[in-house]
């Protein structure tokens, strides 16, 4: 099985607001590669709501690259890749919104296949809920929820268990 999964966080409920992103690439089964960062977010202006989810602040990003400056390495863990994320719809949203912002072309990235969904997948084999972290827990899979690096892992460590 080869695929890519992308975990993002963002700082604020808008989309193109990512503070980080987490990327597991595997090949043949196996994860080969796994790239993390921090992102400041445009204005570097977080949501209390948001930090309080993931932990993240303004000083931790105030140092960090915008998204311009992480896309080369992003696209060449994604383009022409099969994408797995737990919510899917929002992972490729923030991607897609963040890339917008910024005028980078999303087609760009010819993704091959509609993204896998590892929140679907868990649900229809009836977990409840099917969180990233009970599905994580149920498999006996080790999470730092909200981690995105820790999240894009264990996205694919499902997807691996999934018998897709």
């Amino acid at each position: 099985m080869n695929f890519t999964a992308i975990d993002f966080e963002t700082a604020t409920w808008e989309r193109y607001s990512a503070c980080a992103v987490g990327i597991i690439t595997v090949e043949d089964d196996k994860i080969i590669d796994e790239y993390d960062s921090l992102i400041q977010p445009p204005d570097n202006e977080y949501s209390y709501y948001n930090t309080n989810v993931h932990g993240i602040t303004e000083n931790d990003t105030f140092n960090a690259l915008f998204f311009p400056d992480i896309y080369p390495e992003i696209k060449k863990r994604l383009q022409g890749k099969t994408i797995v994320a737990h919510n899917e719809s929002f992972d490729r949203s923030v991607l897609q919104k963040t890339m917008e912002y910024y005028d980078l072309d999303y087609s760009e990235l010819n993704i091959l296949n509609p993204w896998k969904c590892t929140l679907k997948i868990y649900r229809a084999k009836g977990y409840k809920p099917a969180t990233l972290d009970i599905c994580c827990k149920r498999q006996g899979i080790k999470l730092n929820h909200h981690e995105a690096l820790s999240d894009a892992r264990g996205c694919a460590m499902l997807y691996l268990k999934s018998d897709v």
